[in-house]
């Protein structure tokens, strides 16, 4: 399974997943800055492994810091954290990671700062490692709810790409596979930025699981000829009341398994529950450039301003747009919410968390 980040040699190597399926591509970066920019511009993508980016951008802007004590190292490097956290607003996970690095910091205040350095990067790793033992744990839990012959229909990609591998979404139909279920999968193609048919069916494809590639819109139709079986997927943020912020997409998919009475579930692993929002009215929503609607293949890739592989103008020039790149699910149309301790009502989540927390 390929991944989509890692450190080497004092680099963090990522995966330019703008480039995919038609390049792999692999970035070397050298510098805090464009690891952030990386996120921004979509190299890298989905909430967990933004978050192992962030981490890991922050153990490399750390190796350039001259300090002569904690507080001074720590000073300095809230302009790297501020970095991490202005790249993109609505995945929590940046967010959960500064402060879980704020807070280890804190209680090495006997080390030096050389050994400070050091010790970032090892827990940068760390975190990528735990979020590869979380996805399995969710695929475990996950794979209860499919039942052989099963057919899945996911939404933009919450695989190994989109994490320190494994996946969220994808993590229950891995474990299926592995326990001898015959299963399919519908991707939808995710617009405008296409992660569905770039991402999902190629790592589908990779994997060896059958999935077949629908448009956005086509995913009702489908329902109602009685092909799909239920829904798994992924989130960038959940909050205390069960309400879910994912992918631009995901909410009209819930409304519509809700009316054809089709499961419909989210792989959340804990790092990217917030329970300091009370519902989703109150998550911040990311919204982009609109070349990436206006134009086919808009992303920018990296190594330049251009669009990866070319861009084709598909809007009249001068339209106004509205690209938002998430949307959120009120809980009432979720079945259940499965995270790596469990499955759970998307109700319940707050109250789950809390108990953890005491």
């Amino acid at each position: 399974m390929i991944k989509a980040i890692a450190w080497k040699d004092g680099k963090v190597i990522m995966l330019d997943q703008s480039r995919l399926p038609g390049e792999v591509k692999f970035i070397e970066c050298t510098d805090y800055n464009v690891v952030a920019e990386g996120i921004r511009r979509l190299w890298i993508r989905g909430a967990p492994a933004i978050g192992i980016a962030a981490a890991m951008g922050i153990a490399l802007g750390a190796q350039s810091i001259k300090a002569l004590d904690l507080k001074d190292f720590v000073t300095k490097l809230e302009p790297i954290f501020d970095t991490m956290l202005s790249t993109r607003p609505t995945a929590v996970n940046i967010r959960w990671v500064v402060e879980r690095l704020k807070q280890f910091l804190a209680h090495r205040s006997n080390v030096e700062v050389s050994g400070l350095k050091d010790l970032l990067v090892e827990e940068a790793n760390r975190i990528l490692l735990e979020d590869v033992e979380v996805n399995k744990a969710i695929g475990r839990f996950g794979a209860e709810l499919i039942r052989d012959g099963n057919t899945i229909l996911t939404h933009c990609n919450a695989g190994g790409l989109a994490t320190g591998g494994y996946g969220t979404a994808t993590a229950p139909m891995f474990v299926a596979r592995e326990q001898g279920k015959r299963i399919q999968v519908f991707a939808d193609e995710t617009r405008p930025v296409l992660q569905g048919a770039r991402l999902t069916a190629w790592e589908l494809m990779e994997e060896g699981i059958p999935v077949t590639l629908i448009t956005d819109n086509s995913a009702g139709a489908i329902m109602k000829k009685g092909e799909i079986d239920l829904v798994i997927v992924g989130t960038d943020r959940t909050v205390r009341n069960g309400d879910v912020a994912n992918k631009i997409g995901t909410y009209p998919l819930a409304v519509l398994a809700k009316e054809h009475k089709i499961p419909f579930y989210v792989a959340a692993p804990t790092s990217s529950i917030d329970l300091s929002i009370a519902t989703g009215d109150d998550i911040p929503i990311e919204e982009r450039d609109p070349s990436e609607v206006t134009h086919f293949c808009g992303m920018v890739s990296a190594g330049g301003s251009e669009p990866f592989r070319g861009s084709v103008r598909i809007a009249p020039e001068g339209v106004h747009v509205r690209n938002m790149a998430f949307d959120v699910t009120p809980a009432k149309y979720i079945t259940a919410i499965i995270t790596e301790k469990g499955i759970f009502r998307p109700e319940d989540i707050g109250n789950v968390m809390d108990s953890d927390e005491g």
